[in-house]
């Protein structure tokens, strides 16, 4: 259901991958150019010591990663567009289940370093 609103640049242009591997992972969905991980979970990632050094590793590696329920893409995927093409836009929500990149998509350091303004 996701996958078919993020083909063919349907979501604002952004282009997406699926399975998309990095490292010794496979990400459900990519946004390379913005350097977005998306990621859909079921009921068993709920406080996952894996997950969570998976996110790192990603981050490590420049990507942000923003995760969703898959009870909230299959009852509410408008607010699940809504949240990525807020995200895409550098305006993401607190409330989200999002992990921003500890390193530039450039790789010229930590983002914590850079204003809001240099991004």
């Amino acid at each position: 259901m996701l996958w078919w609103r993020l083909r063919d640049r349907r979501l604002d242009g952004f282009k997406f991958v699926r399975q998309y591997a990095i490292g010794p992972y496979c990400a459900d969905f990519v946004c390379r150019d913005e350097m977005l991980v998306v990621e859909l979970d079921g009921g068993q990632h709920s406080d996952s010591v894996s997950d969570a050094r998976r996110t790192r590793y990603l981050n490590e590696q420049g990507f942000s990663v923003l995760r969703f329920w898959n009870n909230e893409v299959l009852g509410n995927i408008d607010g699940v567009q809504q949240a990525l093409l807020l995200t895409l836009r550098h305006c993401p929500s607190p409330d989200w289940r999002f992990a921003p990149a500890t390193l530039s998509p450039e790789g010229r350091g930590d983002l914590t370093a850079t204003s809001v303004k240099d991004r």
